[in-house]
């Protein structure tokens, strides 16, 4: 367990130690579903699972708890699966190398999957506890947020019986979060035509690697680099400088992080390589420099790499390059009610050669306000459009608007400041949480939304601060002690 096992409170860290050893991609969530399921029959507790994949976990409550108002502990259980590209490891196969560093748990070169590995264990230390104290619980376990929602989108009218729901996918220890934005994905999509390599032309690979990435709503904010963006200006800049043809571009992984990697593959005449090799020069030395503080760890490096068999032709090369140029990334609005929350963003997440001569670019969209999410969609359709892509956006998913009279948020302020004297901070999120699509199915439904402090999630860096782990499981146990009557 490297580590995990001496960390207290001992239960909630057992049970996230045996979560890490099993894998769990979105869409792929089999074996998280299995285990799920035998947990529930091993401790004799009523377990559902939907048509969704989706699983239910009833515990009745504890002996003279029983008129308490049932609550309902909600998690995912897929994660974001993010690799360094020098690390060997299969998302599918293989169970997350986790270890303690000082007062943080990482994983090694991955995601460590805390979002949501430590939210689902705080739920199975609670269904397995013997000595806690509550009324009537469910703890719902959903599927395949990470890439689509699809739990929250198929949740059933009737499959929990709560009116109380605390959401445990939150990552900032201290905030009580009652609302979240919503969002879309707009993708695109270039058909692109081979040409053989003109004679007397070289080949190069240039890589863009070691940025922090993140979260792309809750990080959006950071000033962070996109490897995409950042390996776009070399191409474009260098395509309208010489004969520069493309052969392959890469970058990003998921829709819903900020890319980190970039790699492409290009050629130019032999007679443009020494300049080029000033012009390179120059452009790194300007990106460092841009980005010498938020990103230390930027590497931009370019090589000679053998001659590829063909590039991709002319006219779209030119539309690519161009669009992705324009196509807006980051923040677009701050809120005008909320101090320092993001109100409507894009992130320009993936760009992936793919099957029949296409290239497949992913953005996705976020806002609290619904009109401001597709404002900004058609703001990056308009861009590719000119460019002569087809593009289609997701029908999206609905934010979740804040209720400040909550009874909810009342015990869990007082709970907070009881516990740790001192008052949280109550906000929204610029992040897609599935609140807002349990209220489409449950409209009564009093939410709130906390946990312990998470960095870097959504990207290998991702890290789980050890003394707020604690400190989100007592408030946990405090709320559901303090839980009215029905």
């Amino acid at each position: 367990m490297n580590g995990l096992e001496k960390l207290k409170p001992a239960d909630i860290w057992k049970y996230f130690a045996e979560i890490l050893q099993i894998p769990r991609p979105s869409k792929k969530e089999e074996k998280i579903i299995a285990y799920l399921l035998n947990f529930g029959n091993e401790h004799n507790l009523e377990t559902l699972q939907d048509d969704a994949g989706n699983i239910l976990i009833r515990k009745p409550a504890s002996k003279g708890k029983e008129k308490l108002e049932s609550v309902v502990l909600q998690s995912h259980m897929d994660m974001v699966c993010e690799k360094n590209s020098d690390i060997t490891h299969d998302f599918n196969t293989d169970p997350i190398n986790a270890y303690v560093d000082g007062s943080w748990v990482r994983a090694k070169g991955t995601t460590l999957g805390a979002d949501d590995g430590i939210g689902m264990a705080a739920q199975l230390a609670l269904l397995a506890s013997k000595d806690v104290e509550h009324g009537p619980l469910e703890c719902l376990f959903t599927v395949d947020e990470e890439t689509g929602l699809t739990g929250a989108f198929e949740l059933k009218p009737g499959f929990i019986k709560s009116k109380i729901l605390i959401n445990l996918d939150s990552e900032d220890e201290g905030e009580l979060f009652i609302g979240c934005a919503g969002g879309m994905d707009t993708e695109i999509t270039f058909a692109y035509d081979t040409e053989k390599v003109p004679s007397d032309f070289k080949a190069f690979r240039l890589a863009i690697t070691g940025l922090k990435g993140g979260h792309s709503g809750d990080e959006i904010d950071k000033g962070l680099g996109n490897s995409i963006k950042i390996i776009n200006r070399f191409l474009w800049k260098g395509a309208n400088k010489y004969d520069l043809r493309i052969s392959e571009l890469e970058g990003g992984n998921l829709r819903n992080a900020i890319p980190r990697e970039a790699f492409a593959t290009f050629v130019i005449h032999a007679d443009d390589v020494e300049s080029m090799m000033e012009f390179f020069n120059g452009y790194k030395n300007d990106i460092i420099g841009e980005f010498n503080v938020v990103e230390p760890g930027l590497k931009i490096e370019l090589k000679e790499t053998d001659t590829p068999q063909w590039v991709i032709d002319e006219p779209t090369q030119f539309d690519l390059l161009n669009s992705i140029y324009a196509c807006p990334h980051g923040v677009i609005a701050m809120s005008q009610t909320i101090p320092g929350l993001v109100e409507t963003s894009t992130n320009l997440a993936a760009i992936k050669f793919i099957q029949d001569n296409q290239i497949l670019v992913t953005t996705s969209q976020r806002s609290s306000t619904n009109s401001s999410k597709i404002d900004v969609g058609n703001m990056v359709q308009s861009v590719f459009r000119l460019a002569n892509a087809h593009v289609v956006h997701t029908s999206g998913y609905p934010g979740w608007t804040p209720n400040t009279n909550s009874t909810i948020l009342t015990i869990t302020k007082n709970s907070y400041q009881k516990l740790f004297k001192s008052d949280p901070v109550v906000r929204a999120i610029h992040a897609g949480l599935e609140c807002g699509l349990f209220l489409e199915k449950y409209p009564d439904l009093d939410m709130i939304s906390f946990g312990p402090t998470i960095k870097g999630a959504h990207s290998p860096d991702e890290r789980l601060d050890i003394e707020t782990t604690e400190k989100f499981w007592d408030l946990l146990l405090d709320v559901l002690a303090n839980i009215p009557q029905a």
